[in-house]
Parts: structure tokens; C-alpha cells; sequence
């Protein structure tokens, strides 16, 4: 046995009184926790899939002067096994089965509803309708749109942001007939375009999807690739969000969407290849372009922007000083958008190394992409608190795309 960990959801904690990891399967295929005390977190970086126990006991002699016996070692793999959390053929089973029944399912149900806001139709209209009543600014439609950049984080913190998007997206959301969304995967690999035929319900019903646009996006790319991460559409937050309001907004009218998963851009950040010849992103923009020929429709961007702070793993907590910089930095990003250019919106932000960790890049980048030849204008900003000191920030904003004049 070689045992390899697979990409896991962790958080610092402390147990009995000691530092210590939280790991959690982040596609949720069971509810078990593991905690991991801080001195066994050598072995979790050794699972990579080429040592055996004897090799690994080896390693955490060597290179952490660690001493465990193999009984040790091998009580810890089980453990890790049982939470599936290594890659092996009891995750692989699991996975297919959990696949199985998302696929057969009618439709996706909410898996925020009820907890991150209200799961009862009229009791979420009442709280929507709240945001959009304490909204500031000017909300008035844009007659023209063609699309729009919405928040991703909970409503609680991104309500008014979201209130002030839609709203002056209302217009083109009722007219729309196809909405194409492109959520943040936030356990999607690099580069990665994932589709799903499965619908979308909300509270108010179900947003069946266009599975004629997802199947013509699938050949183009190939149904091995479009459908190899479909299973994070079940539990991933991002695009039900968006659909949310959009069902609220159309109020309860169904809409026909295509919800896109895009994963990780940290290659091309780090240099490695450029999104502009990326040959996937080039297919799926043309097959998207050809399949939606002739119909009315909307590009909504699902995602938040940066990330900063202590809770993200940053040195120093953000004061005022740094959270007008956070702003001066986001403002050149939502500039960029504005201009529907999407080679300065990547631009800026490899050139700072992403060390603000912009979660909505891939999402906002391939809308760009697909509407090719829009302005937008703001349509609210925020910096939102992520956790109880103060010291830490999600910002996130609202844009709403028109089609440009040109000369």
C-alpha cells in the first residue's frame, strides 16, 4: 500500500488543549471529521502515493526525527481511509455511487437553502426583498444589458452587494431566455471546465438546464473532461447563489441555464501556460457562442474577489491602512471588467502573484471571454468581514455589462 492523500478541506484548531488540523472531505461524500494533532502533520505530507508504511516510517525518522511504530502509522491510515480522505478504490466507489444518485435525481436540490438562507419561498422573498429595500445608490435597470458579476459569499454578509447587482440587472433577467453561469469551483483542478446536465431547483423551483448547450460545449471539449469534476456541482455554493436571485428577480418564472464550474487558474498565474491559448477555454467559448446563436442571453459571473488576512494565512491582520489599499487594488480589477477586458483583468492580477488570493479569477475571466465587446458599470462593492477580530476581509463587488459602441 502506498497511501495518497487526497485534496482535503482543512482548518487550524486546537484539541485538548493543542494545536491541531481539521480535516474534512470537501465533496461531503461522508459527514466524518478527523483531527490531527500538529506533530502527526509530517505524515499527512508524506502520503503522496510513493512511499509504503515501512518508507514512510522511514521518512518520519529522517527528515521530522519522528519515531511511530507501523501498528502507528497504519492505525492513522485507517482512520484517514474510513474518513475518505486517501485515493483508493473505497473513494472511487463512493464517488460513482454518490455520482449515480445526483445524476438520477430530478434535480439538484439547494444545499444552502434552509441553513445560509431561508429554505420557504415566501419567507426568502421577504428577506431578498430586505436587502434590495436598504440598498444604496442607484439601482434603476439597464435596458441593454447583457450580463453581470455577482458575489459568491453568503447573503448575510453580501446581501446589499448582491441587491444592488440584480437590481439593475432586472430588466435583462426578466427579458433573458438562456442563462449561461460560471461559478467558482472552489475544489476544481487547474484550468478545469465542468458542466453538468443535472437542473438547478432554489425555493421557488427548478431552473431546468439547457442540455442542449451543455452537450454541444461537451463534444468541443470532450464529455471525458467537460464531466470529470460534475460531482462538485453538488455541493458547491457559487452558482446556486447566483440562481437564487435570478429565480427571485424573474419572480418564480422559470429560466433555462447552463451552470459552468471553473477551476483553478494558479498555473497560468504562476506562468506555466496563458489563459488567452488555452485550447479548452478557446472551445468552450466558441461552442458557447454557436449553441446560443439567435437567443437572448445573460453571462453572470458568480464570484467574490479578494481574500486577505490572518484567516487566509497572512502574517498581519488588515487596519485601515490596508483595507484602502484592498480597495485601491480592487478597484483597478473592477476598471478592468468595466472595460470587458479580460487579458488586464488576468494581467493584473498574476502580476501580484494572486497574494489576495482573488477567488472569482476563472469565472470572471471566461465571461469576459464569451461577451467579448461589453462596457459595464459598477453596481456596488463591499469589504466583508471574515472573522470576529476584524482583522480579515472577502471584498466583493457587483458589475453590470452592456454592449459597447464601437466606433
Amino acid at each position: 500500500m502506498h497511501p495518497k492523500l487526497r485534496p482535503v478541506e482543512t482548518h487550524r484548531t486546537i484539541h485538548q488543549g493543542r494545536p491541531a488540523l481539521l480535516l474534512r472531505d470537501p465533496l461531503r461524500l461522508t459527514d466524518r471529521v478527523l483531527i490531527v494533532p500538529q506533530a502527526l502533520t509530517p505524515l499527512l505530507m508524506l502520503c503522496d502515493g510513493t512511499r509504503s508504511v515501512e518508507e514512510l516510517q522511514a521518512a518520519l525518522a529522517v527528515r521530522f526525527g519522528l519515531s511511530l511504530s507501523r501498528d502507528q502509522i497504519e492505525g492513522f491510515l485507517r482512520q484517514l481511509d474510513e474518513a475518505l480522505l486517501l485515493e483508493n478504490g473505497r473513494y472511487a466507489e463512493a464517488i460513482q455511487e454518490a455520482l449515480v444518485t445526483y445524476r438520477t435525481a430530478p434535480f439538484r436540490p439547494p444545499a444552502l437553502a434552509g441553513s445560509s438562507y431561508p429554505n420557504d419561498p415566501d419567507d426568502l422573498r421577504r428577506y431578498l426583498r430586505g436587502f434590495q429595500e436598504s440598498a444604496a445608490q442607484d439601482v434603476s435597470p439597464i435596458a441593454d444589458g447583457r450580463g453581470l458579476v455577482s458575489p459568491h459569499i453568503d447573503y448575510q454578509r453580501g446581501g446589499p452587494v448582491y441587491a444592488q447587482v440584480w437590481s439593475r440587472a432586472a430588466e435583462m433577467v426578466r427579458e433573458a431566455d438562456l442563462a449561461l453561469i460560471f461559478g467558482t469551483d472552489h475544489n476544481g483542478s487547474f484550468g478545469s471546465v465542468t458542466l453538468t446536465r443535472q437542473s438547478y431547483a432554489t425555493p421557488f423551483g427548478v431552473l431546468p438546464t439547457a442540455t442542449d448547450v451543455v452537450d454541444a460545449v461537451a463534444v468541443a471539449i470532450g464529455p471525458e473532461r467537460a464531466f470529470a469534476e460534475e460531482l462538485h456541482h453538488r455541493g458547491e455554493h457559487s452558482i446556486e447563489l447566483a440562481a437564487v436571485w435570478l429565480h427571485y428577480i424573474r419572480e418564480g418564472k422559470p429560466l433555462e441555464l447552463v451552470p459552468i464550474l471553473c477551476g483553478s487558474f494558479h498555473h497560468f498565474v504562476m506562468g506555466a501556460a496563458e489563459p488567452a491559448e488555452d485550447p479548452t477555454f478557446a472551445a468552450v467559448i466558441e461552442a458557447l457562442r454557436k449553441a446560443t446563436a439567435g437567443r437572448r442571453v445573460i453571462a453572470v459571473a458568480a464570484a467574490d474577489l479578494a481574500h486577505v488576512g490572518p484567516a487566509f494565512g497572512d502574517p498581519q491582520p488588515i487596519d485601515w491602512t490596508g483595507k484602502v489599499r484592498l480597495q485601491t487594488a480592487d478597484e483597478l480589477l473592477i476598471q478592468a471588467m468595466c472595460q470587458g477586458d479580460a487579458e488586464e483583468f488576468f494581467r493584473l492580477i498574476r502580476a501580484e502573484g494572486d497574494r489576495r488570493r482573488i477567488c472569482g479569477m476563472p469565472p470572471i475571466y471566461l465571461t469576459l471571454r464569451f461577451l467579448d465587446g461589453v462596457q459595464g458599470e459598477p453596481a456596488g462593492y463591499d469589504r466583508c468581514p471574515a472573522d470576529v477580530q476584524g482583522a480579515s476581509f472577502v471584498s466583493v463587488c457587483g458589475v453590470v455589462f452592456r454592449q459597447s459602441v464601437r466606433p
